[in-house]
């Protein structure tokens, strides 16, 4: 491309959008790329401080900030997501479902080390819901070397740098522990608040059991609710370490592999999560999840929900950015927990 004077520009082709900001009532390209200048545009050139403008001047080896961003939405494309039109050089993503978005984070650093090379993503391992952003990506400078797109191709490797998982486990059981509540001393409000999280990723309670207490009682409970059919399990209550806690023994008892019992977020220290042969999970909520606004059953649902195991090593690294804050009114998710 070459620089030439406005005045001069008439019958050249624009390389790149123009954006007009007029406050309060307009901001937006006035030009578009590939836009012939005309007589008439040249006032409203001048009057948008345009003395001088960018026209084709094409080089070999160097590619247009349009034709790079496509080159990067390559890069990211996936299933379940929907692309913006090329606008100043920048393309931007949104889910096409509800799901959990994963991002290849040792990938997209790579990537964006290379000089004049952006991809700006939300953060991976949280849910999304239909139409939320997901990522913008560009090039810095008007045109670019094709090399370095080239370089970060290289470095982005076969596989997509972004994933979007939709929701697959629809259905769950509820296991309440605790005598008092099996009783009818207390009521259970522990379960209807479960329901509701579950209900919020499409998930369905297909059956609620009150187990009572003892390790026996709680494994029967659970090897009944699995024969529901459901699509996870979830045990509440009787996750602490005192003496009549059996849930946890229970979980075990009743033949599941426990990936871990204690995560590093508080709240939420004593959660656990397990997988059964055939796949199911099953999952130990602490008490905090009945009155706390986020816990580490916030953070460990989406993955769930989406049928991507859990293992140990993502829970140990919830640690950093794992301690709720406990702001009032709760903010979450649109907060650092979990991030």
């Amino acid at each position: 491309m070459k620089l030439i004077k406005t005045e001069e520009a008439v019958g050249h082709v624009l390389c790149h959008d123009l954006t007009q900001i007029i406050k309060d009532q307009y901001k937006d390209a006035r030009f578009r790329k590939g836009h012939v200048v005309t007589e008439e545009d040249i006032p409203v050139l001048l009057s948008m401080g345009k003395e001088h403008l960018y026209v084709w001047e094409m080089t070999p080896g160097m590619l247009h900030e349009n034709d790079a961003a496509k080159r990067l939405y390559a890069l990211c494309a996936n299933e379940h997501m929907d692309r913006s039109e090329v606008k100043e050089g920048k393309i931007e993503l949104k889910a096409a479902c509800d799901g959990l978005f994963r991002v290849n984070s040792e990938k997209l650093i790579a990537v964006n080390s290379i000089e004049d090379i952006m991809i700006a993503t939300r953060k991976g391992g949280t849910a999304v819901r239909k139409g939320d952003k997901l990522a913008g990506m560009r090039v810095i400078p008007l045109v670019i070397p094709e090399e370095k797109l080239q370089a970060a191709e290289a470095a982005a490797g076969n596989a997509p740098l972004l994933e979007l998982k939709p929701w697959v486990r629809r259905t769950a059981a509820i296991v309440a522990t605790g005598s008092e509540v099996k009783k009818g001393l207390i009521q259970d409000t522990f379960t209807p608040v479960v329901k509701d999280k579950l209900a919020a990723y499409g998930i369905e309670t297909i059956s609620v059991a009150y187990s009572g207490d003892g390790v026996e009682n709680v494994a029967d409970a659970v090897t009944e609710a699995r024969k529901t059919g459901a699509d996870m399990i979830l045990c509440t209550g009787g996750m602490s370490v005192d003496p009549d806690d059996n849930t946890p023994g229970g979980i075990k008892e009743s033949g599941a592999k426990i990936v871990t019992y204690g995560a590093p977020v508080l709240p939420g220290a004593m959660f656990l999560l397990g997988y059964y042969e055939d796949g199911t999970p099953v999952m130990g909520l602490p008490g905090c999840v009945m009155y706390a606004g986020a816990t580490i059953f916030d953070l460990i649902l989406p993955w769930v929900a989406a049928d991507v195991p859990v293992t140990r090593a993502q829970i140990v690294a919830l640690g950093e950015g794992g301690l709720c804050l406990g702001c009032k009114p709760c903010h979450w998710p649109e907060c650092p927990f979990g991030k």
